[in-house]
């Protein structure tokens, strides 16, 4: 498998990845999903030199209104979208900033760094001395993902979306 560039990852790849995560139950929360699909909107706008209003990342992500407005509240705070306030408001992303935000970076603003160390299956304790049944299996596919969300970044992906490569919602 080739996790170096999530937008050229084939249908194979893909296949042998989502069976592999299936197996485990520690993916992105709704909230990172949600935040994950909102900065990817309003970088894609972004690109445009676009700014967006909250019920347009809504209806092109699909997510929830209220929960949208939490997880852009996080995302704002932590840098990785910028917020203003008026009639000429809403959210965008510097251009320039596009090649520096990182799948990683959404993923901590909203999740923590739970998804990169927690147990896989949610035990206090976890680690090599002390091994939940998952723990070796789970090793392998967190740091292969690990590595892709570090390496992925917002600009890679929004060009994708907006060259029609892929989709934010179907």
């Amino acid at each position: 498998m080739r996790f170096g560039n999530l937008l050229r990852i084939n249908s194979h790849d893909f296949s042998q990845l989502s069976l592999s995560l299936a197996k485990i139950d520690w993916m992105f929360s709704k909230a990172c999903e949600y935040g994950i699909r909102a900065t990817l909107y309003i970088a894609t706008q972004s690109l445009k030199e676009k700014r967006v209003k909250i019920g347009d990342i809504v209806q092109n992500t699909g997510s929830p209104e209220a929960f949208t407005g939490k997880i852009l509240g996080l995302l704002s705070k932590n840098g990785i979208v910028e917020s203003y306030t008026g009639p000429n408001g809403g959210f965008e992303i510097k251009r320039e900033n596009l090649h520096d935000i990182t799948m990683s970076d959404i993923v901590r603003a909203i999740d923590g760094d739970a998804f990169f160390e927690g147990c896989a299956l949610g035990l206090e304790h976890c680690d090599d001395k002390h091994p939940c049944p998952m723990h070796y299996s789970v090793q392998k596919v967190r740091k292969e993902m690990r590595d892709m969300l570090k390496k992925t970044t917002a600009y890679e992906l929004a060009v994708g979306i907006k060259n029609r490569e892929t989709l934010l919602k179907r």
